[in-house]
């Protein structure tokens, strides 16, 4: 017996040899590893882990060049490689704790839990049947399997009680245990489960709880409890659980399952004070009370005297290992890279890739090779979430241009086929499609122009109001980012915004232009659309871009007109906006923006600069609004669009003429861009 495992309180009744951890790159069974290295070095530990957005390889470092650990970059439901694993590296130990977790994101890509947790444990069984070498495998499962316990228990579920789940993620983990004792009874597997508490430390992915609340409030944000916190939850820190899985490897009996838990509740309500406490912040000014998930139980209350009966006890109090894991944060600010979709009240799942396992400091672009073959990829710095748009508007002007973005910089996508008041039809592209992130550059305008709309309004509400309002509660269903463009022309200049006051309209003024049956649709589903906290509003005004042929561009239309009227507006160049949409996606960016260049330009500047940069001998003339009204069936919005909120979030965005400068008139100048 090795000294380590004298730890364990007494003799230990399994000696493992050789020790497969999934999932090893994440936040607890990275703790796990790390400890059994360190204390067992006869023990050779091999880690697989795919790597998933909650992954991370730094979480190993300390392990990296200990000649008894070994990194493997795989998937638990790749069978070749698994069954591979288990015959080249001699395993006779698997701890299983693989899975994907997060409540929240179960609510919209339970399919993604039921393939990770169930299919992914079924692979890795059948792995164990066929190798047939497999002396111990531990399964590691949750509290959440139980189901609520009633709030005036004083007796928590012990490891008979029935099982429960409320929730798909928690049905995956029961199916999953299920799973595990048909193998343990069909074939002899040796099997131990675990179901444990919440856990917080250093490394973990702040989707959770505690990490996510320490990161907002070192950035001075306001910190998201769900429904009114009153909800409880027991915390155990990371390395008292690491310490309970190392019981339960040499003293678990097989066939047993062992409750890793405390006794010690905590509201949520009183997680976020006690964090709050720490930063020296006021509770009443930086907690903020959101909508609640779809069913959050109130408590899970587990007993613990089976474990503690094997020598097991907890070490770190609540208000220790809090302060541990905020200094550990605070030390680590960029541990994770860009998580800003995971600071969010509502996550949506992302998908990012580990970092390679190095010094931070370190610029090597080779993989990392340990001393016992360690294989991991090239570091991505910083980590950004994957995307893959689903776009609707394809035979659209913007529709398109987002496509070809996409193709330039290598962002998949695929175009909508469904209509979008067609739920069904909906549901099928997401299905098949399988997107991060949703855009919608659908919807009536009018041919040639909104006059259209004016005796086209069912039309009109179908697709402006009916169609966008299914789209956005579909994305809610599924947990998707929708990116809708919507319309500035809901605004006109009145007394308190008056022309070339510089004085804007904000993203929550009330619309106050109802000149035109579109505009009047567009204010009516950007008002409903506020009630779904997972749609991006972008406020589109008189769209230009360089393609001076496009019939669509504002500039083209006005060159085409006879007259124009000449009145100063926020507009927007969709050169530089649309790109800033996807990143404002991968940002998971929600609510209304006013998606316009600071300031304003009148349409004589704008045909000045066209015939100063495209046509010398361009003329044209004006007439007044009030001549304007008699050739025109609606009256047109104009107005302007206050635009610090873009500003705070793109600093680099460019005043409305530098941008039709730089972007539109040089790239088509007659001079091939000789002006400055």
């Amino acid at each position: 017996m090795t000294a380590g495992a004298d730890r364990c309180n007494g003799d230990s009744h399994y000696t493992p040899r050789n020790i497969l951890i999934t999932g090893a790159a994440g936040f607890i069974a990275s703790h796990v590893a790390n400890r059994l290295v360190r204390s067992y070095p006869g023990y050779k530990i091999v880690v697989l882990d795919k790597l998933d957005y909650c992954s991370n390889l730094k979480n190993l470092y300390q392990s990296k060049e200990s000649a008894n650990f070994k990194f493997v970059k795989g998937d638990i439901a790749s069978a070749d490689l698994v069954n591979y694993l288990l015959i080249t590296e001699g395993i006779d130990t698997i701890m299983h704790f693989a899975a994907q977790t997060h409540v929240d994101n179960s609510f919209g890509n339970s399919l993604e839990f039921t393939k990770n947790n169930i299919y992914g444990t079924h692979v890795l069984l059948e792995a164990c049947k066929v190798a047939g070498t497999i002396r111990r495998f531990i399964h590691v499962s949750t509290d959440e399997v139980y189901g609520e316990t009633e709030a005036d228990a004083i007796v928590g579920n012990h490891e008979a009680s029935q099982l429960l789940p409320t929730n798909p993620y928690s049905a995956t983990k029961a199916g999953a245990e299920m799973l595990v004792m048909a193998y343990g009874r069909s074939y002899g597997l040796p099997f131990i489960t675990t179901r444990g508490n919440n856990v917080y430390g250093p490394n973990q992915f702040p989707e959770k709880l505690i990490p996510k609340f320490i990161l907002l409030a070192m950035q001075g944000r306001p910190l998201p409890i769900h429904g009114d916190g009153s909800n409880v939850r027991s915390y155990l820190y990371a390395e008292d659980v690491a310490e309970a899985f190392e019981v339960v490897l040499h003293k678990g009996e097989v066939g047993h399952v062992y409750n890793i838990g405390t006794k010690k509740e905590r509201r949520v309500l009183d997680v976020a004070k006690d964090i709050c406490k720490l930063f020296k912040l006021d509770p009443e000014v930086c907690i903020q009370f959101v909508d609640n998930r779809p069913f959050n139980d109130q408590r899970y209350f587990l007993d613990d005297k089976k474990l503690k009966d094997l020598g097991w006890r907890e070490r770190t109090t609540w208000d220790e290992g809090l302060l541990k894991t905020m200094q550990w944060y605070t030390s680590h600010p960029n541990w994770w890279g860009d998580v800003s979709g995971a600071l969010v009240p509502h996550p949506r799942m992302l998908t990012m890739t580990g970092e390679k396992l190095s010094h931070e400091d370190e610029e090597s672009t080779g993989p990392v090779v340990g001393n016992i073959g360690m294989i991991v990829p090239q570091k991505v710095s910083p980590l950004k979430p994957a995307m893959k748009l689903l776009i609707y508007g394809r035979t659209g002007w913007i529709g398109g241009l987002l496509g070809k973005i996409c193709e330039r910089e290598g962002i998949p996508y695929e175009y909508g086929s469904g209509r979008l008041e067609n739920r069904l039809q909906l549901e099928a592209d997401i299905l098949t499609v399988k997107p991060t992130h949703i855009f919608n550059a659908a919807g009536v305008t009018g041919r040639p122009n909104v006059d259209w709309c004016e005796s086209h309004k069912v039309e009109t509400i179908r697709a402006n109001v009916v169609g966008t309002l299914t789209l956005a509660d579909v994305c809610k269903q599924h947990g998707l980012l929708l990116m809708n463009f919507a319309t500035g022309c809901i605004f006109e200049y009145d007394d308190s915004h008056p022309i070339n006051s510089g004085i804007g309209f904000l993203e929550d003024d009330k619309p106050n232009f109802t000149g035109s049956f579109y505009s009047k649709t567009k204010a009516m589903v950007e008002e409903l659309l506020k009630c779904y906290d997972n749609v991006c509003t972008l406020r589109v005004r008189m769209p230009i871009s360089s393609d001076l042929s496009n019939p669509r561009n504002f500039i083209t239309k006005i060159t085409r007109y006879e007259k124009v009227v000449d009145i100063p507006n926020s507009m927007t160049v969709l050169d530089e906006l649309l790109p800033l949409s996807i990143e404002m996606a991968r940002r998971n960016c929600t609510g209304i923006w006013n998606f316009t260049n600071p300031g304003t330009v009148s349409h004589n500047e704008i045909l000045e600069m066209y015939r100063e940069y495209i046509d010398q001998g361009f003329k044209w003339s004006n007439f007044t609004l009030e001549e304007q009204a008699k050739v025109i069936v609606a009256p047109r919005s104009n107005n302007e669009l206050d635009t610090k909120k873009m500003e705070k979030e793109f600093p680099q965005l460019m005043h409305i003429k530098d941008s039709l400068v730089k972007l539109v008139f040089v790239p088509n100048s007659s001079s091939n861009g000789d002006k400055k």
